[in-house]
């Protein structure tokens, strides 16, 4: 018996079987059988993409679990053949053609619908149109297209002032703890991205640290926390791309106007700023928003995976110890730099919901090394979560880890006895 669940309809329709006989997946947006199929499933589409280089569309095998009510049963029923669109770029669903005019379409009006916007955008952006969407879709920029240059010039303009009231100041002008405060950004923004040269330029780590001081500045609250400063880098790196071409590696800030970089440090401030105030409580004092979101994530992980919940269990592995920083710099530190902002696409177009959803996009990540996970003890396993083997992703399992987190929600966060609902 086939039944549809109606979640969210961003990513697509989402197909739960409960009959034995093999099920046509070509619908699904990644043919996921559970978390202990997904590394072998991701194994098995590399080996046919470098086999098809010249191909875009492949036909590919595909085991499908008997039930995703027990993603732990083995499968050895048979293959399906399912149409994939393999390619080397990232977001290669962002460029197609059609969803580019879905894109276009929905910017051209006179006032943007965000709800479509959100649901285009959850499967990624294309990527020059990446700004305008950002913008719109954290709220920075007005819907009503006829309204928006005037906002973003007055709002450039705001940051503008603050960074001569707050920044552009002397030390003795400060107080000690705002002194602190500089310096310990001072100090992390050399640290941040150390594997992206183009975060080593000195103007970037200007940039950044103008940023993250005004933000702390503006927000008591909280001030600087360490983390903060990874969540400004995505944003960095595409209000860039509107004034510099090519590979991030090659952009050099001397090629800006101090107008320029003026615009883009205060379109990178205005959007944390609006990221942040939908997770104010996860940078207060002892991070509480974090804290509960752990917790979370280690009942999720207990009623999808039992075997690795028990396991690391056994072995005394807290999920504070490896999940805290997934939370607190939201997995930028986990994949590499070039997969990021296309994440941070799907991230966006969540809105409000985004703090619970990170629970599912972790427990998707998690337990792609599900089987891995249960052969490792404590310090193999401490190990291997900090320095997870993400070198050599693709936006292939990037889409697979989240489209198996948006069927995960679809299924349990409408189950009346799920930790998550009410």
């Amino acid at each position: 018996m086939c039944r549809l669940l109606k979640g969210r309809s961003f990513p697509g329709k989402i197909l739960i079987t409960r009959r034995t006989d093999p099920l046509d997946l070509s619908s699904l947006h990644s043919p996921n059988s559970g978390p202990r199929s997904l590394e072998s499933d991701i194994h098995h589409r590399k080996q046919v993409d470098k086999s098809t280089e010249d191909e875009v569309e492949n036909r590919s095998s595909t085991k499908a679990s008997s039930s995703v009510n027990d993603t732990k049963s083995s499968t050895t029923g048979s293959e399906n053949t399912s149409k994939e669109v393999h390619r080397s770029t990232v977001g290669a669903r962002a460029t197609d053609s059609a969803r580019l005019m879905k894109f276009t379409k929905e910017l051209s009006g006179s006032s943007v619908f965000l709800e479509k916007l959100r649901e285009l955008a959850w499967s990624g952006v294309p990527p020059h149109l990446r700004p305008t969407i950002w913008r719109l879709l954290l709220g920075y920029a007005p819907s009503n297209s006829d309204r928006r240059e005037g906002v973003l010039r007055r709002k450039r303009l705001e940051y503008l002032d603050c960074v001569a009231q707050y920044y552009d100041i002397p030390d003795s002008e400060r107080t000690d703890e705002e002194i602190n405060m500089l310096r310990q950004i001072a100090v992390d923004c050399p640290r941040t991205v150390p594997d992206v040269s183009f975060f080593q330029q000195e103007e970037v780590q200007k940039s950044l640290e103008r940023i993250l001081y005004i933000w702390a500045i503006r927000h008591p609250a909280s001030g600087y926390v360490q983390g903060i400063n990874d969540l400004a880098t995505p944003f960095l790196v595409v209000f860039l791309s509107e004034y510099l071409e090519g590979s991030v590696d090659t952009w050099s800030m001397a090629n800006l106007s101090s107008e320029q970089v003026s615009n883009v440090e205060a379109d990178c401030y205005w959007c944390l700023t609006k990221l942040l105030d939908g997770m104010q409580d996860h940078y207060t004092f002892a991070q509480p928003g974090i804290q509960r979101l752990v917790f979370k994530l280690k009942e999720l992980v207990r009623r999808i995976d039992e075997p690795v919940s028990r396991h690391m269990e056994e072995q005394g592995l807290e999920f504070l110890q490896f999940s805290f920083r997934w939370f607190n710099c939201l997995l930028i530190r986990e994949i590499p730099f070039r997969l990021v902002t296309r994440l941070w696409d799907t991230y966006l177009a969540e809105g409000d919901a985004l703090p619970d959803f990170l629970v599912y996009i972790f427990a998707s990540f998690l337990l792609t090394w599900s089987d891995k996970l249960q052969k490792l003890e404590f310090q193999e396993m401490v190990m291997f979560l900090q320095h997870v083997p993400t070198q050599n992703w693709s936006d292939v399992e990037l889409e697979m880890v989240l489209s198996q987190a948006y069927m995960w929600h679809t299924m349990f966060n409408n189950s009346p006895s799920h930790f998550l609902a009410g």
